[in-house]
């Protein structure tokens, strides 16, 4: 007799995991399906997120940061470090040390839980059947009462730069550089590029990020996206724009990488080269053609506002539906999911959620762009205010970036926040709030702000909407 779950969630990235401890703690008999690997050749919970993603990259982030700081700023503060030297070996081993936590943490969660972790791989067939395949041994048939897929997603491949070796990699391999490389490329502009091409840039590397778009991070305000460009091209990263990569050549630990721009055809020879242009839902053998899950024009599962698909009790949440390709997004869906399982009312608001580029400054933004804000035809107003008037930035010497508030001129409400500078990534969850509760700008402009503080920046931009900025020497005419 098949085994039977209330529950069967298949994929333990940051919303599988999150939708399985979730189920578990409102009483559903609940098992989650994963098929990782990791590098030891060992099953490990977290997704791409914990395991070649987000964990291990930001680990990358921080340590290459304070090597540069110790070797590029600590002079100002009056600290002398004549000789830092970065030990490679010794980073990749915290990096490790830092997943292997992570993922460890959530298997122990899994198991005080209650959640049953099945190693191997997951199917959904009809009428919610789910074909478990273990890494060894045969299939099974399990019975759930519900199904929520979560499988996420892997990296595009790119015919003309296939993947070679160690010298070739996607996002995974470039965590895994025992060697500085002299050289370094990198196909793709993104959030992914920019990060990873940051780390080695930081510890000597120089690097070259080709982009094929013209436009330099066109989901991020203009004018935020413009402030990063300048401070990356400051650190020395060399970006290229309308850069479209033609092909590839491997030849004695070497790439050339040729491509075109608006002046013909280019190249440049690199020792490493990172593919990094963007991802996309994993959906291989996820569900059988007679499960009645459907998939959109642009290859994800098509699900309702409730992460619903076609079929009553499957869901979907994650990567391989709509929306930002965010492990937050991913996690906060898989918890609504298992609430509506349990009978509960909830929901996401879509509206708010926030993104993040972890360069250094960072770039941090929850709501809509000016541009969007134009393109829609609002009526809308703006206020921006520089880190560099900031006195906690300025202690900090962390005074490159700005925040940029947009707002609704009608009704005052804060349509969006745009920041790039000094923990970015922390101070977009004040706008985050703000915009959940339906803060209009002149709430905000009320609020007293610890100082010195850099949120003092955000209340500044949002006094600057209506021309009342404090420590600004623009002056606007009050409306």
């Amino acid at each position: 007799m098949a085994k039977s779950f209330d529950v069967v969630v298949i994929g333990g990235g940051p919303g599988g995991y999150a939708a399985a401890i979730k189920a578990a703690h409102l009483g559903l008999n609940t098992a989650c399906i994963d098929m990782y690997i990791n590098k030891h050749g060992k099953p490990a919970l977290g997704g791409t997120c914990a395991n070649v993603g987000c964990i291990p990259s930001k680990a990358l982030l921080d340590s290459t940061w304070k090597y540069h700081e110790a070797k590029e700023g600590f002079e100002i503060h009056g600290i002398e470090a004549k000789s830092v030297k970065m030990n490679i070996g010794n980073m990749l081993k915290r990096k490790d040390d830092i997943v292997k936590k992570q993922t460890d943490g959530v298997a122990m969660l899994l198991k005080a839980n209650g959640v049953t972790w099945l190693q191997g791989r997951g199917k959904l067939l009809a009428s919610k059947q789910v074909e478990f395949t273990p890494h060894e041994g045969d299939a099974e048939v399990l019975q759930a009462e519900n199904v929520i897929l979560a499988a996420g997603s892997e990296p595009i491949k790119l015919g003309v730069a296939p993947l070679h070796d160690d010298i070739v990699v996607d996002n995974a391999g470039a965590l895994e550089f025992t060697d500085v490389p002299k050289k370094l490329g990198v196909i793709g502009g993104g959030i992914i590029g920019l990060e990873l091409g940051s780390v080695w840039n930081r510890v000597g590397s120089e690097v070259v990020v080709l982009e094929a778009m013209d436009a330099f991070l066109p989901m991020v305000d203009r004018q935020i996206s413009k402030e990063l460009l300048k401070n990356l091209k400051g650190q020395g990263i060399d970006v290229r724009l309308s850069a479209r990569v033609t092909g590839t050549t491997v030849d004695k630990n070497k790439v050339t990488v040729e491509y075109t721009d608006s002046e013909g055809d280019q190249s440049v020879v690199v020792d490493k080269l990172i593919v990094a242009v963007g991802r996309r839902p994993y959906t291989v053998d996820l569900f059988s053609a007679d499960s009645g899950v459907n998939l959109d024009e642009r290859g994800f599962i098509f699900v309702n506002q409730s992460c619903a698909t076609d079929v009553p009790g499957v869901y979907a949440i994650g990567d391989i539906v709509r929306g930002p390709a965010l492990a937050h997004k991913a996690t906060e869906e898989g918890v609504m999911v298992a609430e509506i399982i349990a009978g509960h009312t909830t929901a996401i608001n879509y509206d708010c959620i926030p993104s993040v580029v972890y360069t250094h400054p960072e770039v941090a933004w929850v709501g809509i762009t000016e541009e969007q804000a134009k393109s829609a035809g609002d009526d809308y107003k703006v206020g921006s205010f520089s880190f560099a008037a900031n006195g906690r930035a300025a202690a900090a010497n962390e005074t490159a970036g700005i925040v940029k508030v947009v707002s609704d001129s009608t009704s005052d409400r804060i349509l969006g926040v745009h920041i790039v500078g000094p923990q970015a990534s922390e101070l977009i969850m004040q706008a985050l709030i703000a915009m959940e509760f339906g803060a209009s700008t002149e709430d905000l402009q009320m609020m007293v702000f610890a100082h010195p503080s850099l949120s003092e920046v955000f209340h500044e931009a949002c006094l600057d909407v209506d021309g009342k900025a404090i420590h600004s020497a623009k002056r606007k005419r009050r409306k």
